[in-house]
């Protein structure tokens, strides 16, 4: 029933996500899904569990294959690819957050679960992010919580997190201008460093420098030579 809705979803789009909707694409009686769940909001909220379950298994699953103790790099890089839409699984439970998300700026309920759902995949993020940063695979100066934020902004939740209190603006703002900062500085550092190896280099070079070869430069007149005919 879950991924009937799933499909309902991705193909009709979440107003026609309806106990009907759902039991005729699911091949079963309407009476039969109503067995299962009174309300469209309890449907809902089943399929996303499902989802997260389903995300959870692929996630282990990718991190059972890596060395042990898995790398944090790899443990991120796992966690992070799953929540893009890049297989079957993954677009239709892109899409169906999507649709949740919307379905829960307008009911207290599902903005409840939606939000604690996503906390609790935020708070896991960021304790492999701590993680690596006590083993050393990170730099002590750097701040867990924005360095999560900024890794969470390579899938494009950073909206979903704002709208659903996840995390407030001013920190994904932030994050971002940490993040701009840290570019504008290391590109500064690197125009220095290549005037600095410019200038070393046309020093270096003495005629060189300008272009034209030290044999094809003009001989300097002699002191002779300067003074005017009459003297």
């Amino acid at each position: 029933m879950a991924r009937a809705l799933w499909r309902v979803v991705e193909q009709r789009g979440i107003a026609h996500a309806s106990v009907r909707e759902v039991a005729q694409e699911a091949g079963i009686s309407h009476g039969a899904v109503q067995h299962y769940f009174a309300t469209r909001e309890e449907m809902l909220v089943f399929a996303m569990d499902f989802a997260s379950e389903q995300t959870s298994l692929r996630v282990a699953e990718g991190v059972g294959e890596l060395g042990n103790p898995p790398h944090p790099r790899d443990m991120l890089r796992v966690m992070l690819t799953e929540m893009l839409p890049l297989h079957p699984d993954a677009r239709a439970t892109s899409r169906m957050s999507g649709a949740y998300v919307l379905e829960a700026l307008h009911n207290a309920n599902i903005h409840t679960h939606a939000r604690d759902g996503l906390t609790h995949g935020r708070d896991l993020i960021e304790q492999i992010v701590r993680q690596a940063i006590t083993d050393g695979y990170i730099s002590p100066d750097r701040d867990p919580a924005t360095e999560t934020n900024l890794l969470l902004t390579l899938t494009g939740l950073t909206p979903l997190l704002i709208e659903l209190s996840v995390i407030e603006p001013q920190e994904a703002a932030g994050g971002a201008h940490l993040h701009h900062r840290c570019q504008s500085s290391s590109s500064a550092s690197a125009s220095a460093s290549a005037s600095a190896s410019a200038s070393a280099s046309a020093s270096a070079s003495g005629p060189r420098s300008s272009g034209l070869r030290a044999s094809k430069l003009p001989p300097r007149p002699s002191p002779r030579a300067r003074r005017s005919p009459g003297r």
